[in-house]
């Protein structure tokens, strides 16, 4: 049940201070589609889903599914901290038509290895399409071992997961453990090729927001046997991931979305504007980078 290979877009919202400016989301799934991604992720941790309402969230979804209008997959963050929530969020997704689910491992109240076994089986149990686990140990406080995904990759609809760790060495014993059973994504832009290189599948992307061809073009490069090209956009993009993730993640590219005039919308609270010496610092990554004079 392979959901997507390449560059899976977790797409920014954009706010007004009313709620969501459907238009604006609508202008941003366009460029997406229009620039080689390969899949896109409504309300992932990018989409900012923590400050939304449910009621949001789904329609949220439900805008993004009615406007791909199947030209790619388009995958639900459902994920909670509460196995209850999530699986009712899970539910609706897949009722708006969701193709995949985006799942996250607990936070705060966190869990033991065990748990999580019978977390995200509990939510696959209660579906019936397919779910990409998401492992991002900075924001969670809890990290996913292998010996885990292993575990979880023997149920039929755990197809995928978001390994954010920024750990190589966990990254290549997922792959050695989980092949041909669990489809592997980079959480991090920065981890990308090293991650295929390991017998990944392609990135969920943050960065892709705004440079959305070159990400592509990336793991494209690296599959058509290019690894030379692939390592080349990689090393590009390194610096301006940098300037994206100067401050938490969607700050940045929020802002850089803005500068580049198309309409990210508000922040919303705890989230705030940059600080100026970060705004400085992301301007002249995307300036080297050719994004802006």
């Amino acid at each position: 049940m392979a959901i997507f290979t390449g560059s899976g877009v977790a797409i920014i919202t954009p706010f007004t201070a009313q709620g969501i400016d459907f238009e604006a989301l609508g202008r941003l799934i366009d460029f997406q589609l229009e620039n080689g991604t390969d899949a896109i992720i409504a309300c992932g941790t990018t989409g900012e889903p923590a400050t939304m309402t449910h009621a949001e969230c789904n329609a949220v979804i439900e805008y993004t599914v009615k406007r791909v209008a199947g030209r790619l997959p388009v995958i639900a963050g459902t994920g909670s901290n509460s196995t209850a929530e999530a699986i009712m969020y899970s539910k609706d997704a897949e009722a708006l038509g969701a193709d995949a689910l985006l799942s996250v491992t607990p936070y705060y109240n966190k869990c033991t290895q065990k748990g999580l076994i019978v977390h995200f089986s509990a939510i696959a149990n209660a579906v019936n399409i397919p779910i990409i686990l998401y492992n991002v140990p900075v924001r969670t406080g809890l990290n996913m071992t292998p010996a885990t995904l292993s575990t979880l990759a023997d149920h039929p609809y755990i197809c995928g997961v978001k390994e954010a760790s920024g750990d190589i060495k966990q990254m290549s014993e997922i792959t050695r453990l989980c092949q041909g059973r669990l489809d592997v994504y980079s959480g991090n832009d920065s981890d990308v090729v090293p991650l295929l290189s390991m017998g990944g599948k392609g990135v969920i992307s943050t960065v892709a927001n705004i440079v959305p061809q070159d990400v592509h073009d990336m793991v494209a490069a690296f599959f058509a046997g290019d690894v030379e090209k692939a390592r080349n956009l990689q090393w590009k993009l390194l610096p301006l991931v940098d300037g994206v993730f100067i401050e938490v993640n969607p700050i940045p590219i929020k802002t850089a979305l803005n500068i580049l005039g198309m309409d990210a919308g508000l922040l919303r609270l705890p989230l705030c504007e940059m600080e100026d010496k970060n705004l400085v610092f992301l301007r002249d990554k995307m300036r080297t980078y050719g994004l802006i004079a």
